[in-house]
């Protein structure tokens, strides 16, 4: 299933998208898309049932915002440096454990939202990511195929950073990770099983049309099943929680001098292989 989040920011309804393309409305069947939902089978099963029956309204999708695809996240777990050719890029010896950083809950937005160039940013980045929502408890999990069975599915992510607070400006990674609006999150989330390999998976991103990321999460380092099993170890992942799983090369920060880092006015459109396709417009903060 597709599902997503639609209306204005606070106020999104539940509804899907159905094997025709067609937007339909689930508020008549679930509350909202969130942790309680995706942990409860009795629920999606009634959804599955009302998508399948072609009997819930139609919604007209013509001037529709599209918000993020989960409601009341509890945590994004963000993992770096996790493909080969990004970690050459940014001349990084690829990791020997996966590394692992957060971004609050309040940095995501809908996938075509505004996303704001911070106060004095010299150095914004574009990454393109493939995100895991997980949809059970998981805590010490064994084994991978354990890892998948808490995965409730997959969305597309955009981790954008600021270089600068990231990396020159002392500390960990967070200040260059929580800048406001900086986890546009969605169009939808696919349900895990219309995901056949989530390590065959196209991932690409263009900034004002020109074709900047190119990659494929065959290449990443971790896989989506490792990464979910090893985070388990360290903290209890909860359904609604996001992983973002990291992104392929091409960023601005692994390009020649004068290195091309986003400013206002610049278009970012991304796009993950069955999953959807973001479009932001960058303004000041």
């Amino acid at each position: 299933m597709k599902l997503l989040r639609v209306g204005t920011a606070g106020a999104e309804r539940p509804a899907l998208l159905d094997a025709e393309g067609v937007l339909r409305d689930l508020g008549g069947v679930v509350p909202d898309i969130d942790g309680e939902l995706l942990a409860d089978d009795a629920a999606l099963g009634r959804v599955r049932a009302a998508a399948e029956s072609g009997e819930l309204p139609v919604l007209d999708a013509d001037g529709l915002r599209v918000g993020p695809p989960v409601a009341r996240i509890g945590k994004v777990v963000c993992i770096g440096l996790n493909y080969h050719d990004h970690a050459a890029e940014t001349g990084a010896e690829p990791p020997s454990e996966p590394v692992v950083f957060f971004k609050a809950a309040d940095t995501v937005v809908g996938p075509d939202d505004t996303v704001l160039v911070p106060r004095t940013s010299v150095k914004t980045d574009w990454e393109v990511e493939l995100a895991i929502v997980i949809g059970r408890t998981a805590r010490y999990l064994e084994s991978h195929e354990e890892a998948l069975a808490h995965v409730a599915g997959y969305a597309v992510a955009h981790d954008v950073s600021e270089r600068e607070f990231q990396i020159e400006r002392g500390g960990t990674w967070d200040k260059g990770k929580n800048c406001e609006t900086f986890n546009p999150l969605g169009p939808w989330l696919v349900t895990a099983d219309e995901v056949a390999d989530p390590q065959a998976l196209g991932l690409k991103l263009w900034v004002n049309g020109e074709l900047k990321q190119n990659g494929s999460t065959a290449d990443q380092i971790f896989p989506v099943a490792e990464v979910v099993r090893y985070v388990s170890q360290f903290m209890t992942l909860y359904p609604g929680d996001v992983i973002n799983t990291g992104t392929p090369a091409g960023v601005a920060m692994g390009q020649p001098e004068p290195k091309p880092y986003l400013r206002a006015g610049d278009v970012v459109e991304l796009e993950i292989e069955g999953l959807g396709r973001q479009r932001q417009e960058l303004k000041d903060a």
